[in-house]
């Protein structure tokens, strides 16, 4: 059994895959008993389509709310909202996505493990669950704000790494690294606003270097969608594949993302299969995205080995009991300054203004003002801590351009750690800016 027919093949997953095969697509109901909001697709993920109306009064807005921000996103419907800065103030979150990149790194350990195991398809098993581990916190329903041109988060005090970001627009870059790994992405997040949802698609790089072996793992996530936007309680899901491939051997971890059926059937749902070079099973993987993974060992057409049980890999940390957010403890850390480095860079994200709601609008008022004097000065900025390659990545939605980590950082890091200097971090102001004297 290969990759590519594992879902249709009569291995382990066959039967729960094929009850499950229609349900995303039988469960969406436009709500057409709204006066003036006819067509409206509303989804009660722990329903089924004969709630729909009633699930579209539900959710985060008043009934005022909900008519005027229906009004001003229908002209966007169809466009690309990513970058948007006109979006309610009501669904954000104070964190941005350069903090959300290092979400990520909550379970490094697996990649630990996938560095210390001599077992090949072992590799796979730890590196994909990492993989995975994240979409607990993915399943957040609040958008993260977007970084001002410079802006950086930096990340020390967890399993040893040091991660930097650093925001480019529309560009995105990262790299995290310790005694066992060095993890490199360059993320361009694109989105379509389909109305009430909004579909993601994941584009850009993730690689994973694992030190002992040398061997590089790629990542392909699948996209992303949330559902509900201004109708109905606000739920995301991914489905689709997640494909983790060791470009040294050719190992490869395909894992399927079951899509949320009636009554929540098949939700948070994964399962799949590690394959060896010759594109045969060795290992199953199954579980819960919001819970638990676990693996057993399998013969070539995906069924368990006799005399073998499944064995947990991986278990969600327990997160905190009605969080405003649903933040987890981690996100909660690395938007603090417990996981900060002793002298922090004066453009990171945990120093923005207080009142991240309100203030957002003065940081892009003055990035629009440097931009102009940039222009008329001539006087591009460029990433301090990353360097744009000629190598290009492709992606189903066109090539992207690699940003590659040029190693300034960790001189920067070590020169900082070894001065003399103290200074308040909690007292330092946000200063991305390339030019002080510049207003909105």
């Amino acid at each position: 059994m290969s990759p590519n027919d594992s879902k249709n093949s009569g291995g382990f997953f066959n039967s729960l895959a094929s009850s499950i095969t229609n349900f995303g697509s039988v469960m969406t109901k436009s709500v057409n008993g709204l006066i003036g909001y006819e067509g409206i697709e509303v989804i009660n993920p722990d329903g089924s389509t004969e709630d729909a109306e009633e699930e579209a009064g539900r959710g985060r807005w008043k009934q005022e709310e909900r008519d005027g921000y229906w009004k001003m996103m229908q002209k966007y419907i169809g466009s690309d909202i990513t970058s948007m800065v006109t979006l309610p103030v009501i669904i954000f979150e104070p964190m941005t996505t350069l903090q959300k990149m290092a979400e990520l790194m909550e379970y490094s350990h697996l990649l630990d493990m996938a560095d210390k195991t001599q077992d090949p398809c072992m590799r796979m098993v730890y590196a994909s669950t990492w993989a995975i581990s994240v979409y607990y916190a993915y399943q957040r329903t609040w958008k993260p704000f977007n970084p001002i041109l410079g802006e950086t988060y930096e990340m020390t005090n967890h399993n040893g790494i040091n991660f930097i970001a650093d925001h480019h627009p529309p560009m995105s870059a990262a790299h995290a690294e310790n005694e066992h790994f060095a993890y490199d992405c360059t993320s361009k997040l694109k989105s379509k606003l389909l109305g009430n949802s909004i579909d993601f698609y994941p584009v850009g790089r993730t690689r994973v270097t694992l030190k002992r072996d040398g061997v590089v793992l790629d990542l392909v996530p699948p996209p992303t969608k949330a559902h509900n936007l201004i109708f109905g309680r606000t739920w995301v899901d991914s489905s689709g594949e997640m494909i983790m491939t060791n470009l040294t051997t050719g190992d490869k971890a395909v894992l399927y993302f079951q899509p949320c059926g009636w009554f929540g059937s098949g939700r948070y749902e994964v399962d799949g299969y590690v394959y060896n070079s010759a594109e045969e099973p060795k290992i199953l993987v199954t579980g819960k995205w919001n819970e638990s993974l676990s693996y057993q060992a399998c013969d070539t057409e995906g069924e368990p080995l006799t005399c073998t049980e499944l064995k947990k890999v991986w278990k969600v940390a327990e997160a905190p009991k009605k969080d405003k957010y649903q933040y987890t403890h981690f996100a909660h850390k690395i938007n603090s300054f417990d996981t900060a480095p002793s002298k922090l860079l004066s453009y990171d994200s945990r120093l923005r203004p207080r009142h991240w709601r309100y203030d957002q609008s003065c940081l892009e008022e003055r990035q629009r003002a440097e931009k102009r004097t940039r222009e008329e000065k001539g006087q591009p900025l460029f990433p301090k801590w990353f360097d744009e390659t000629e190598e290009v990545t492709p992606t189903p939605l066109g090539d992207l351009e690699v940003y590659q980590f040029n190693g300034k950082y960790l001189v920067h890091r070590a020169a900082a750690d070894n001065s003399e200097i103290n200074t308040d971090m909690e007292s330092t102001q946000f200063n991305p800016w390339q030019f002080q004297d510049t207003s909105p």
